[in-house]
């Protein structure tokens, strides 16, 4: 039940502020201890630091919370801040829109949700990348942390959350050795939803061409969910200098991309509304 109320607040409500949100604080922390990461062995232990401080209570929690008959109603306003699919799909729909009157503003509102350069993107190059990161942070923002929830629950999304957000603030490969602890546990933590969430967007007569398509990309998981919704569309998607998936096909429109966000939300809280039925089921609820 808990999972299913978390989605119903992502639905309805979106984020909760920022002075509550558990991954700001998990930022403001990551940010602080950056400065004091040398090398390979003290950002393995900061990044371990950190994820006792958020991980532990979040257990804690758990274990306290369970047992009791309204532990749902709390352990579902816990869970919401650590995933977000309605966020996601209002980021990349305002891109779209600023695409249509001001290539500019369609610039600055994808550069909020992407870690590449904006500034000279083409409208095409502006719209593919926003359905890279759509598809990406369904796995990213989305599955994995519920699925690390039905799996281990609050701390096992706790966790997940952390180490995402460790590798989007550390894991850059220009900081070599300081990034690199958080940069590799978030590929081992992403390697099951990034497939499962390639597999879910891909129809099943295109899963050969899928790991193709996947294997272009330089992260081990990034590909399955850019990839998957490239084929689903029928679009080329591409980073300039980098990869290009799906290539002899033409960049997507925005009725394609448009459908992408259909897409994308349709399974998001779908896979959500199964994997809460069977936590539910299963006492994990």
């Amino acid at each position: 039940m808990s999972l299913l109320l978390a989605l119903l607040l992502d639905a309805l409500l979106g984020e909760p502020p920022a002075r509550l949100h558990p991954v700001v604080l998990m930022g403001r922390y990551l940010a602080w201890a950056w400065p004091r990461v040398r090398g390979l062995g003290s950002g393995a232990f900061y990044w371990t630091l950190g994820a006792l401080l958020f991980t532990l209570p979040a257990f804690l929690l758990d274990l306290l919370l369970r047992p009791l008959a309204w532990g749902w109603l709390l352990l579902g306003l816990l869970l919401k801040p650590l995933f977000s699919l309605r966020m996601l799909l209002e980021e990349v729909a305002a891109v779209e829109r600023a695409l249509g009157e001001d290539l500019e503003e369609a610039r600055r509102r994808l550069s909020r949700i992407v870690s590449r350069p904006t500034e000279d993107l083409s409208p095409e190059e502006v719209r593919e990348a926003a359905l890279e990161s759509l598809s990406e942070n369904l796995s990213d923002s989305v599955l994995a942390p519920l699925l690390y929830y039905a799996l281990f629950g609050l701390a096992g999304a706790a966790l997940y959350r952390y180490a995402n957000t460790a590798d989007a603030m550390w894991g850059y490969p220009e900081h070599g050795a300081r990034g690199a602890f958080a940069a590799r546990v978030d590929d081992l933590l992403n390697l099951l939803p990034a497939r499962l969430t390639g597999l879910l967007l891909c129809p099943p007569r295109l899963w050969p061409r899928l790991l193709q398509e996947a294997r272009k990309t330089p992260s081990p998981n990034a590909g399955f969910p850019m990839a998957a919704l490239a084929l689903r569309l029928g679009v080329r998607l591409r980073k300039r200098g980098a990869y290009a998936l799906n290539p002899h096909l033409p960049s997507p429109t925005g009725e394609e991309l448009r459908r992408g966000l259909w897409v994308t939300g349709g399974l998001g809280y779908g896979l959500g509304l199964l994997l809460g039925t069977l936590a539910a089921l299963g006492g994990r609820g």
